[in-house]
């Protein structure tokens, strides 16, 4: 294995494999591949369900980015299909039911507190604040304007806090209030969930792009594989399969499963998904409908929308539910919760690796933060240019 391989990656998500493409293409290095899944793509793993939808399997995955090097580096491996995602609340009112755009804008405004007030509303905001700006609920909070303030409380009550408390699983009170004071009102009609530069989805999904990707003579891909049964880390050195690896370890992985857990497991959140085929052209109004509210699940998405699938008479939705993980067979650790005392095992976790030169954590469970994927794309991209650079330092 020391011969026939000078990189190991392990994971085919995002990080993986960008870093594999990177050091096989521009590095020359033989990489192998492992992957304990069955397939490669990590989360963002797209396939045909039985009615012959594109789906996300993990959950909906939508690309945006404002880095030129991110876009123009994934664009090799796939064209683009220009999707801007947009984004409502749903909720319970008088009339039955209500729906306005997230993050809250001007359009929300309208729609939940009707024309005329949300007039007098937008004049006030745009007045104290200026347009086109994201605007936090602490500074609305803390304008001496009593209508500002309580539209504030509105956005709170209604968008924010008990979507968060399904999200997290905690109470108004258990939530950290610097996450409660970055929650927007947009003063803008601009409905777009995100506002990058680019923006879009895979033209043929996100399977066929890690696809290309992977597909270099100097990668090796072995699917199946969980590099916790073939990795032994000991005494500052790494054996795989038995023989010493000198050769460049980038894990992305649980950083607490590699090291069996020795410090204790470190907590996320991981979700359920229900999947439900209807006969219908399209089953909801947007890509994806947030349940601030009410319901157990927190969000509907549907991926006709995303993908933009031309497949009369049918579409796919899935249904979200947020809980603790556990560690149990078949969860998968979705969100890292971030917290002093989480961060500080997390520390001991990265302290350990840091005992072996050449391992390298990349990514949302091995650095235990949260990633958007053009993020991770960007932090393997920078990793690489380091690990190249030195190696070239050293010939």
């Amino acid at each position: 294995m020391e011969r026939q391989y000078d990189c190991l990656a392990v994971g085919s998500g995002m990080a993986g494999a960008v870093a594999a493409r990177v050091l096989a293409e521009q590095g020359g290095k033989r990489v192998l591949v492992l992957e304990r899944r069955d397939h490669i793509g990590g989360n963002a793993y797209d396939c045909l369900d039985h009615a012959g939808v594109l789906i996300h399997r993990y959950g909906p995955h939508i690309f945006h980015t404002n880095s030129r090097r991110v876009y123009d580096y994934l664009s090799r491996f796939t064209a683009w299909r220009d999707y801007q995602h947009q984004v409502v609340a749903n909720i319970p009112c008088q009339d039955g039911r209500l729906e306005y755009p997230v993050p809250f804008n001007l359009t929300s405004l309208e729609a939940a507190f009707g024309p005329e007030r949300a007039v007098s509303l937008a004049d006030r905001l745009l007045t104290a604040y200026g347009p086109e700006r994201k605007v936090t609920i602490l500074e609305l909070r803390q304008n001496p304007d009593p209508e500002i303030a309580a539209l504030a409380d509105y956005v709170y009550d209604h968008v924010f806090v008990r979507y968060t408390m399904k999200q997290w699983g905690q109470t108004p009170e258990e939530i950290d209030p610097a996450t409660t004071a970055r929650v927007p009102v947009f003063l803008s009609r601009d409905s777009r969930y995100f506002q990058d530069t680019y923006q879009g989805m895979p033209q043929r999904g996100y399977t066929p792009m890690f696809q290309a990707m992977l597909d270099h003579p100097n990668i090796t891909l072995a699917l199946g594989q969980d590099a916790r049964t073939r990795l032994e880390l000991s005494g500052g050195a790494i054996c795989l399969d038995g023989a010493p690896f000198t050769g460049t370890v980038i894990y992305t992985g649980a950083v607490d499963e590699l090291f069996g857990l020795c410090f204790g497991r470190l907590p996320y959140r991981t979700l359920d998904f229900s999947y439900e085929t209807h006969p219908v052209d399209f089953w909801q109004t947007h890509g994806t409908v947030n349940y601030t509210v009410d319901e157990a699940y927190t969000r509907i998405t549907e991926f006709k929308y995303l993908t933009g699938q031309q497949l009369p008479g049918r579409t796919t939705i899935v249904k979200e539910y947020s809980r603790a993980y556990t560690g149990n067979e078949g969860e998968i650790p979705y969100y890292a919760i971030i917290s002093p005392q989480n961060n500080a095992l997390y520390e001991k976790y990265r302290a350990l690796s840091g005992q072996f030169p050449n391992l390298h954590l990349l990514g949302r469970l091995a650095e235990y933060k949260y990633y958007n994927m053009d993020a991770i794309v960007l932090r393997a991209l920078e990793l690489c240019d380091g690990l190249l650079k030195g190696a070239h330092t050293h010939v």
